[in-house]
C-alpha cells in the first residue's frame, strides 16, 4: 500500500528533473492510479510560456497515455531552484485536469517530505467544469 509520504517522496524525486530555465521554480508531481501504479512528472518550461507544461499534467498525461483513466491520489511539491520551501499549489488548469480523472474526494497532498498538507480535490476545485 502506498502512503502519502511515499507518494510525496516520488514527487520530490521528479522535481529534480524539472526543466525550469525561465522561472527557476521546479515542481514535481506523482499520481497514484487505481491499480497502485505511480506516474511522476515535472514542470517543463518553454520560452513561449503558453507551451509550458505543469508537473501535475505531465504525470497525469503519462498515466493516461499508458491506459489509466482513474487517478486515486496526487502529490505535489516545488520551490525555487528545486528547494521545497512550502506548499506549491496546483494551477487552475491542473485542478481541472485532475477533476477529469479523479473523484471529488480524491486526496491531493501538497508540501514537503516532512510537512504534508492534505486536501480533497473538491477542496481545491469545488465547482469543476463537467459535462
Amino acid at each position: 500500500m502506498i502512503d502519502k509520504k511515499d507518494l510525496m517522496a516520488k514527487a520530490n524525486a521528479a522535481m529534480s528533473r524539472a526543466y525550469a530555465p525561465y522561472s527557476h521554480f521546479r515542481v514535481g508531481a506523482a499520481v497514484l492510479c487505481e491499480d497502485e501504479s505511480i506516474y511522476t512528472g515535472c514542470n517543463i518550461e518553454n520560452a513561449s510560456y503558453g507551451a509550458t507544461n505543469c508537473a501535475e499534467r505531465t504525470a497525469i498525461f503519462k498515466a493516461v497515455s499508458e491506459g489509466h483513466r482513474k487517478i486515486t491520489a496526487v502529490a505535489i511539491c516545488g520551490g525555487p531552484d528545486g528547494v521545497v520551501y512550502g506548499p506549491a499549489y496546483p494551477c487552475g488548469i491542473c485542478r481541472q485536469v485532475m477533476s477529469e480523472f479523479g473523484s471529488p474526494d480524491m486526496p491531493v497532498y501538497i508540501g514537503t517530505d516532512s510537512d504534508i498538507l492534505e486536501f480533497t480535490l473538491a477542496d481545491l476545485i469545488p465547482h469543476a467544469f463537467e459535462l
